[in-house]
């Protein structure tokens, strides 16, 4: 996970946007299936010309999306922040495989469903140890955008991480025609409205359709 310059984060306003400092990049990313409907990769869309601050509808109302148009104080959203504070490893469950662990905190699932194709990820993980095995879990566990899902090298005890620069992306969920979550990359500080910092990631998801009831996190409710 790359340094976050300190002047690089995303403070929650109480019943307001996400307001974003540190010129960090935004774009959308298109989530790509099979014939099946199956998750397999992103491809990036649209990238938005940088700026040093800027504010992202967190009501899921703005008639400018993503960025915040004031429709929020019109609407009197209740963006109440509910989400656990405790540590991802407090919340995750651990399923074992013989060369790999997968870690789950399934409240954090955006359902941007990478995990289920080839058997779904948590059968492959207990599946005996070969170089495709290791290769699928390590995929779909990666592609989680939430960071719900983690694989671990069991003899290190080691993530398996992608790797990402400090940014910002809108994903868009092609098999559901429907606009997903803001993906958080690269360990952006998340603070809340209370001026406390959530654990830093280096995955997250943020709701922007205002319907989580899992706030300031996406819980999946945009699918619906």
């Amino acid at each position: 996970m790359s340094q976050t310059p300190s002047t690089q984060r995303i403070a929650i306003t109480k019943d307001g946007p996400f307001l974003v400092s540190g010129g960090l990049p935004l774009s959308e990313q298109w989530i790509v299936t099979n014939k099946a409907g199956e998750s397999l990769e992103y491809r990036e869309g649209k990238k938005y010309a940088t700026s040093a601050e800027y504010a992202l509808c967190r009501c899921g109302q703005s008639g400018n999306k993503p960025f915040c148009d004031g429709t929020h104080a019109k609407s009197r959203f209740n963006g109440t922040e509910t989400a656990s504070r405790q540590p991802y490893a407090e919340q995750a469950e651990v399923t074992e495989g013989p060369a790999m662990l997968l870690t789950d905190a399934q409240n954090l699932c955006a359902f941007a469903r990478f995990c289920d194709p080839k058997g779904r990820v948590w059968n492959l993980v207990q599946q005996p140890d070969s170089p495709e095995t290791r290769q699928l879990v390590k995929h779909e566990a990666g592609h989680c955008p939430a960071g719900r899902l983690i694989a671990w090298d069991r003899k290190s005890g080691r993530p398996f991480e992608p790797a990402f620069e400090p940014s910002i992306a809108l994903i868009e969920d092609t098999a559901k025609e429907v606009s997903g979550p803001i993906w958080v990359r690269g360990g952006v500080p998340i603070v809340s409205a209370d001026g406390e910092t959530y654990e830093i990631r280096n995955r997250a998801t943020l709701c922007r359709c205002g319907k989580s009831s899992n706030k300031p996190f996406c819980d999946g409710s945009h699918a619906e």
